[in-house]
C-alpha cells in the first residue's frame, strides 16, 4: 500500500524514460535503458500526464473524463500503473 505522502504527490516519468508512438501503427511504448513497454490507449494517456503537475487524483480525473469511466474505477486503475512503473524505477515526485 502506498503512503498518503505517494498518493498526493505528483508523478512525473524519470528523464531516462521516453514515451514514443509507432510511425507505422501509432502505438504507444515507454522507452528506458536497454528495456521498453508497450502501452494500451489508457497506459498511454496516464503516462502523458504524468508531467510533474498532475496529482494522481488529478490524473485519475482527467482519465475518467476522457474515458467515461466510473472516476473510483480510473482511480484503481491510476494507482495500480503508477505503482508499476515506481516499481521499475521510472517515476520521480513532480514539484506540486
Amino acid at each position: 500500500m502506498l503512503s498518503e505522502e505517494a498518493r498526493e504527490c505528483a508523478p512525473k516519468l524519470v528523464q531516462k524514460a521516453r514515451l514514443r508512438e509507432g510511425r507505422k501503427n501509432g502505438e504507444a511504448f515507454l522507452l528506458y535503458p536497454e528495456r521498453g513497454l508497450r502501452l494500451n490507449a489508457t497506459a498511454a494517456e496516464i503516462a502523458r500526464l504524468c508531467d510533474g503537475m498532475n496529482s494522481r487524483a488529478g490524473i485519475a480525473r482527467i482519465l475518467s473524463q476522457r474515458t467515461g469511466a466510473e472516476e473510483a474505477e480510473a482511480k484503481i486503475g491510476v494507482e495500480w500503473f503508477l505503482k508499476a512503473l515506481a516499481d521499475r524505477g521510472l517515476l520521480e515526485k513532480g514539484r506540486r
